[in-house]
């Protein structure tokens, strides 16, 4: 069961609703330790002096900015609790955005908010929030250091994200790969086979069917070792080669996608589905062409029969 990290309330206007912060995300990585190959033992980290080499006790490290001539300037920690942000224990929401108005690159770590014994006004909140279609950019202080935050509805519950501020955004023109994007050329069939590669690829988003392939794939070569097998390491696959006919590429990936798909066992289901919706109809029409063509070969079987009567008929009048 999850433990609440931080407690306190949502604060707008004259209106305060007790709440508590969980975290709403557990990551999950598999943690090595380093180990002496000769001797199996765990290697430990000393603090050590970059001048003489000698191991320096806690109690003489301190805090120091270098400078870009390579001095540094102390700052004691009296010096930074003076600084601290005062930590009132509330969720200041400054104003209400629209959702579409905040680019995701400003998002960082995601919270619940839960309601402390205040399970009314929590629910009004969250309800009109949604019904509005509203976020609350909010600021807070957690462990003496404050936060930027976005406030959002899902499902009648509130939740919390962090963001970044704006200048901790990198700006995009910074990069020189992207600033030469402003002259490429995008032809018009090139592009279209681009949107029809999207469109084979599209799909709603299911976060169950993504798994984390290469954790699970650790985890079971610990447990492989750990048991006593004896494990041959595989030989690294070849790098795919860069694209040099885009046009050839995007052609080979439509029909790659559309070829998974076919063969996707939804694409059966989906398949089935429009035999029993959607032809329907026509099986009730479609007898009616069919039976004029078995007639038409039975007619064309008996056509001989026609020829023969006659001949015997023919045959008849010369002997009269």
């Amino acid at each position: 069961m999850p433990r609440a990290m931080w407690s306190g309330s949502i604060s707008f206007g004259l209106v305060n609703i007790p709440v508590k912060l969980y975290g709403a995300v557990s990551r999950k990585t598999v943690h090595f330790n380093q180990i002496d190959a000769r001797t199996q033992a765990r290697i430990k980290q000393k603090r050590v002096s970059s001048e003489d080499g000698s191991e320096v006790p806690y109690e003489n490290i301190v805090k120091g900015y270098e400078l870009s001539s390579g001095a540094y300037v102390i700052i004691s920690d009296d010096e930074l609790a003076a600084l601290d942000p005062k930590a009132l224990r509330t969720i200041d929401i400054d104003e209400f955005v629209d959702l579409s108005e905040i680019d995701p690159i400003y998002y960082d770590s995601a919270y619940f908010l839960a309601p402390d014994k205040a399970a009314k006004p929590y629910a009004l909140l969250a309800a009109a929030m949604e019904e509005q279609g509203k976020v609350g950019i909010a600021h807070f202080v957690m462990r003496t250091k404050q936060y930027l935050a976005a406030i959002r509805p899902v499902d009648g519950k509130l939740m919390l994200s962090t963001m970044v501020y704006a200048d901790e955004v990198n700006d995009p023109s910074s990069i020189p790969e992207l600033s030469d994007l402003d002259d490429v050329d995008l032809p018009d069939k090139e592009l279209t086979m681009a949107r029809q590669l999207i469109e084979s690829l599209s799909a709603e988003f299911e976060p169950d069917k993504f798994q984390d392939t290469y954790r699970k794939a650790v985890e079971a070569l610990i447990e492989a070792k750990a048991a006593g097998e004896e494990i041959i390491a595989p030989v690294n696959g070849v790098e795919p080669a860069q694209v040099i006919d885009l046009m050839a590429a995007l052609e080979a990936s439509v029909a790659a996608a559309k070829d998974a798909r076919s063969r996707h066992p939804t694409a059966h289901e989906a398949d089935d589905a429009g035999t029993d919706e959607g032809e329907a109809d026509d099986e009730e029409v479609a007898p009616a062409p069919r039976a004029k063509k078995a007639s038409a070969k039975k007619a064309t079987k008996k056509a001989p029969a026609k020829k023969v009567a006659a001949k015997k008929a023919t045959a008849a009048r010369k002997s009269a």
